[in-house]
């Protein structure tokens, strides 16, 4: 049954508003804003600028991260992400606006400026006070070196004025380390690769852009000589047809690749060599500092091509498989959907359902050498070394078992050795136990991947990458502290269940 409806169309003046003006309470944006310590990241964020009284005043931490928050956990654009803050009255309380405004806070640009004003590091610590739960333990009136009280409800007033307050390392979050201090806890270790957005790389298609390039240049370099030199030939076209035709097989044969790379090599040499020539004559000015970049990652693109082809072989240090981000590196992970992925590889802890970064790569490294460092860091953090550690079989080296060995920490899987005819089944039920248990490791990524913007990492610079990522873990373990007030506020009865059978929300 379908009822038509007599109006199809409402003007925007007879559109009921039930807020009456005022926010709900219970918003998650309203909620998320009383979970970040706003006051003790501007502390980093003030920093980050000269002291200096003139010049345009930049935007407040509250604006910065806020937007940074919102862009990852909406999966937005740079524009879109200005354009649901402008539309959104939820979303401008949590960057700290005082009152609803039509107009676009900042210009789409800016989210590249607060990328690289947030480092890693300075994100992972912010996660550990998230983690910590220090937006309970803390006021927002925080103290000066006077004594004095500083007011950080009307942050987005303060500017950039920097307060009095020190950056407290992770290590002093939560508890003092001792030494006698039985241990406590569990510890769930992995890594994954966070695929950077680029397209998948050939040599083939690689020394055919960088040939393009090297042709965009010959064209500016020329520019100011066009009237005193000819220019040089390129045989762009030749060049063009000749990648073209292997390209658009669906399947060519391996000699006929080997045949067309060949022939770009020699393309790209000689693009390199007219450049050259053109240098002498009106130097780099022409170019850019991008272009001229550009033009180094080129030239060792062409240096590692040229030996793979020359000695037959498919791999080598340091690979380049991407001009416009020569950081990416092939990481070979194994899996069914990919063999090879390209990105940044993260190994992450989890302890109680929130994860922290533990290291962050380009080069790949094998994940089973961060376990020590993982296991000192929770010591640090919760003072006392954990009852087990959860991991796969790359985790259990000799070097780590004997490690854990001495700090009576459990490592998870089978012990060295053929084990006792009574102990078999003990084993395989613990054993159980732990993969199930290790499945939360699993989860945060694919929660990640599959919410958040893991699986395809869209920022292209090697820094700015790496704080996407920190941000998308640090919107995790948020959305979680929701799902824990959720429950502490209507759920009592679960609470007391969780905590009795150790079930994670």
């Amino acid at each position: 049954m379908y009822k038509y409806t007599e109006l199809q169309f409402v003007m925007p003046d007879d559109f009921f508003l039930p807020f009456g003006g005022k926010l709900n309470k219970e918003n998650r944006w309203v909620q998320l804003a009383f979970l970040i310590p706003w006051w003790k990241i501007e502390a980093h964020y003030a920093h980050s600028f000269k002291p200096s009284n003139t010049g345009e005043q930049a935007m407040s931490v509250r604006i910065a991260l806020g937007a940074l928050i919102i862009q990852q956990r909406l999966h937005l654009s740079d524009r879109e992400t200005v354009r649901q803050i402008t539309e959104n009255p939820y979303l401008q309380y949590f960057i700290g606006l005082p009152q609803f405004q039509e107009e676009p806070p900042f210009h789409p640009s800016s989210l590249v400026h607060f990328r690289k004003r947030f480092p890693d590091d300075v994100i992972n610590q912010v996660n550990d006070w998230i983690i910590a739960g220090d937006d309970e333990k803390d006021d927002p009136k925080t103290c000066d070196e006077d004594g004095g009280s500083v007011d950080k409800e009307n942050d987005h007033d303060s500017g950039m004025e920097a307060t009095k307050i020190e950056v407290v390392p992770p290590a002093e979050l939560e508890h003092e380390a001792t030494e006698d201090a039985p241990n406590q806890g569990k510890l769930l270790l992995d890594a994954t690769c966070t695929p950077a957005d680029i397209a998948y790389p050939t040599d083939l298609s690689l020394l055919n852009e960088a040939r393009e390039k090297l042709e965009h240049f010959i064209d500016l370099l020329h520019a100011p000589l066009r009237k005193e030199v000819p220019k040089p030939r390129t045989y762009r076209e030749v060049a063009r047809k000749a990648y073209l035709v292997v390209a658009k097989q669906r399947r060519a044969s391996e000699r006929t690749i080997r045949k067309a790379v060949g022939q770009q090599l020699r393309f790209v040499d000689r693009d390199l060599r007219i450049v050259e020539k053109l240098k002498e004559h009106v130097g780099l000015t022409s170019l850019s500092a991008r272009n001229y970049k550009l033009l180094l990652v080129i030239s060792e693109l062409y240096r590692q091509q040229k030996e793979m082809h020359s000695k037959r072989i498919h791999r080598i240090e340091d690979r380049i498989v991407n001009l416009s981000q020569p950081h990416v590196r092939p990481i070979v992970r194994g899996k069914a959907k990919a063999a090879v992925e390209f990105g940044a590889k993260v190994s992450i802890s989890v302890v109680d359902g929130f994860a922290r970064m533990e290291s962050l790569q380009w080069d790949s490294y094998n994940e089973g050498t961060t376990l020590k460092a993982s296991v000192e860091q929770y010591r640090e953090r919760y003072g006392c070394y954990p009852e087990a550690v959860l991991a796969d079989k790359i985790y259990r080296t000799r070097e780590n078992l004997q490690y854990c060995k001495t700090h009576e920490i459990r490592l998870s899987g089978p012990a060295l050795g053929r084990p006792a005819k009574g102990e078999r089944k003990e084993q395989k039920r613990q054993a159980k136990l732990d993969a199930a248990e290790r499945n939360a490791v699993e989860g945060k990524f694919g929660e990640g991947k599959r919410i958040y913007g893991l699986g395809l990492i869209k920022a292209r610079l090697a820094n700015t990458s790496a704080t996407v990522i920190a941000i998308q873990l640090l919107v995790m373990n948020l959305e979680r502290r929701l799902r824990l007030l959720f429950c502490r506020q209507f759920c009592p009865l679960f609470l007391i269940i969780r905590e009795e059978t150790g079930l994670a929300v």
